[in-house]
């Protein structure tokens, strides 16, 4: 189900857009859905899920599968960013009640028509367009070092039979005693 959001007057008052239409500014797309009371989900991030709590004014980032370093890294660098473009209260950032969450405060906005939810959403989205190029690169990089590993070209690789075999190979060889103590008759007295 596609969600049609809509910014500024037209939010507001839908009468008075069809007496006056506005020109679009700027179009962007993305993975997300609302909930039944309104949240706005964004699952466009491979390591974050995030939700702009609607009602409290909050935007909160969840991990997706596992919380790591990673995760964690990419929670600060989008709060960063949103209080940078002027979202997010910084001193409002905190860690979430859900286990690895962080969230923070949407600031008030005193501009007229200038809706701050869907602020925060446009500027989440211009974070995620930034990340995108570095997301793609390490999701390249796995695959190409699976075909590596896989499917290794002939410089990298041997027929079976094509290494001789010998007698002794390996650093275990039979009739050597093995322990810490092993060379313990040259010690006797």
């Amino acid at each position: 189900m596609a969600v049609t959001i809509k910014v500024g007057a037209e939010a507001n008052a839908p009468e008075a857009a069809a007496a006056e239409a506005l020109p679009v500014q700027a179009t962007m797309e993305l993975n997300m859905r609302k909930s039944l009371n309104g949240d706005v989900m964004i699952f466009d991030h491979p390591d974050i899920d995030i939700v702009i709590l609607t009602e409290k004014r909050k935007v909160l980032a969840l991990a997706k599968d596992l919380m790591s370093d990673t995760v964690y890294e990419t929670q600060d660098h989008l709060f960063k960013y949103l209080y940078k473009k002027g979202i997010v209260v910084i001193d409002s950032v905190k860690g979430g009640n859900v286990y690895g969450s962080i969230e923070g405060i949407i600031q008030e906005s005193i501009q007229e028509g200038v809706d701050a939810v869907q602020s925060a959403i446009f500027t989440i989205g211009k974070f995620i367009e930034e990340e995108r190029p570095y997301f793609e690169y390490e999701q390249k990089y796995k695959q190409q070092e699976d075909e590596y590993l896989v499917d290794p070209d002939a410089e990298h690789s041997t027929e079976l039979g094509e290494i001789p075999h010998s007698d002794k190979k390996g650093s275990i060889r039979p009739g050597w005693v093995r322990g810490p103590y092993g060379m313990y008759d040259l010690y006797r007295a």
